[in-house]
C-alpha cells in the first residue's frame, strides 16, 4: 500500500509540473506552489474517500459445488439475515440437496420476511408439503394459499396447490371447484394436461366430466397426411425399429425444422397436425412464417437430420394459414 501511495504521489507531482509548466518563467513562486499543493491535495483527497483496505482485499473466489454455494449463502445470511431473496435461494437450494426440512425452514424465513409476496407465501407452503413425511399441505399451508388467492385470484400455482390440498383431505367437489378457473388461465397444451385431473375429481365427487372441447388448430397450423407409396412399401423390406419425420422447414434456408413430429413406421399411414408446440427453436416459431415446406422422412436412423440411406417425400411448399391438408407421399415416384 506504501508504494501504491509513492506512485500516486508522484503521478500527482508530474501532472502538476505539466500543467504549471506554462508558469516557471512569468510567476515562478506560483509554479513552485502548484507543484506542491496539487499532490498535496490529492493524497488528501485519495485518504478521504478513497478505500486503500480495498484495493489489498482479495478476489471471493466463486464457489465450485453446491455445497459451497450454500456455505456461502448461509455466511451472507448470517452477517445479513433481512435478504428475502437470499433465504429463498438458500432454500431452493437445500431442496436440490435432498435436505427438505432444512429448505422449509429458509422458506419460513423469506415468507416472515415478506407476508404479503404471494410467490414468496406460495413457495414456503409448498415447502412445507415437500418437508411432509406423506407430503401433505398442513393447515398452515393451506390457510397462506387461501390468503394469496384471496388477494391474487389468478394466482396459478396457489390454486393448483390448493386443490391438491383438498384432494387430499377427501373434498374432492372443493377440489373441482378450485381448479376450473384454471382452464381459462392457462395455455390450451397446460388445460388439455389439467383436464383429466379435474376430471377424475369431478368422478370423486359424484360429478359429471366436463364438457368434451373441440380444439381448434391454430392459424398457422398445418394438417399433414403421411402414406407410403403402395409399389414401393410391396417391393422393399422395411425395418421395424425404423422412424418417420413429419419436418416443415423455412423454404431455401437451412436444414433445421421449424416444427417436426416423429412418428414409428408402424404408425403409418398417419395424419398430424404442426403448429408451434412442435419448433425445436424457441426463437424459430412455425407462426411466424409466410411461407414452409414440408417433407416426410423415413429414417434408420432415428435422426430428424436427413442421414445417407434416409428416403422422402417430394417437398411441398406452400402459403400460411394453409387452408386444406397436405398429402406426403414416400416412396413415390418423381
Amino acid at each position: 500500500m506504501t508504494l501504491f501511495i509513492v506512485i500516486a504521489v508522484a503521478l500527482a507531482a508530474l501532472v502538476a509540473v505539466g500543467l504549471a509548466w506554462p508558469l516557471r518563467t512569468r510567476s515562478p513562486q506560483l509554479f513552485v506552489a502548484m507543484i506542491v499543493v496539487v499532490p498535496v491535495l490529492a493524497f488528501c483527497l485519495y485518504r478521504i474517500v478513497g478505500t486503500p483496505a480495498g484495493l489489498s482485499a482479495p478476489a471471493r473466489e466463486q464457489p465450485e459445488t453446491l455445497a459451497e454455494a450454500i456455505a456461502g449463502l448461509e455466511a451472507d445470511l448470517e452477517r445479513d439475515p433481512r435478504q428475502v431473496d437470499g433465504w429463498r435461494l438458500l432454500g431452493r437450494a437445500y431442496a436440490e440437496e435432498g435436505q427438505p426440512a432444512r429448505a422449509r425452514d429458509a422458506h419460513a424465513r423469506a415468507a416472515a420476511l415478506a407476508p404479503h409476496d404471494d410467490d414468496v407465501q406460495v413457495e414456503y407452503a409448498e415447502s412445507r408439503a415437500l418437508a411432509d413425511p406423506g407430503r401433505r399441505f398442513d393447515a398452515d399451508a393451506v390457510a397462506r394459499l387461501r390468503r394469496v388467492l384471496a388477494r391474487s385470484p389468478a394466482h396459478q400455482r396457489a390454486r393448483w396447490f390448493l386443490g391438491i390440498a383438498q384432494r387430499q383431505a377427501g373434498d374432492d367437489a372443493a377440489a373441482a371447484e378450485t381448479w376450473t378457473p384454471l382452464l381459462a388461465q392457462v395455455d390450451a397444451r397446460t388445460a388439455a394436461s389439467l383436464r383429466p385431473q379435474l376430471d377424475a375429481a369431478r368422478k370423486a365427487a359424484g360429478l359429471p366430466p366436463l364438457p368434451a372441447v373441440e380444439s381448434a388448430p391454430a392459424p398457422h397450423a398445418i394438417t399433414v397426411k403421411v402414406a407410403l407409396d403402395p409399389d414401393f412399401a410391396a417391393r422393399v423390406r422395411l425395418r421395424g425399429d425404423a422412424s418417420i419425420f413429419v419436418i416443415a422447414r423455412v423454404p431455401g434456408g437451412p436444414p433445421m425444422p421449424v416444427a417436426v413430429e416423429k412418428h414409428a413406421l408402424q404408425a403409418l399411414p398417419l395424419e398430424v397436425v404442426l403448429d408451434d408446440g412442435d419448433s425445436p427453436m424457441p426463437t424459430q416459431k412455425l407462426s411466424a412464417l409466410k411461407e414452409v415446406e414440408l417433407v416426410a422422412r423415413l429414417s434408420a436412423s432415428g435422426n430428424a437430420m436427413r442421414q445417407e440411406g434416409d428416403l422422402e417425400s417430394a417437398p411441398v411448399r406452400l402459403a400460411l394459414p394453409a387452408k386444406a391438408p397436405v398429402e406426403l407421399v414416400i416412396g413415390a415416384p418423381r
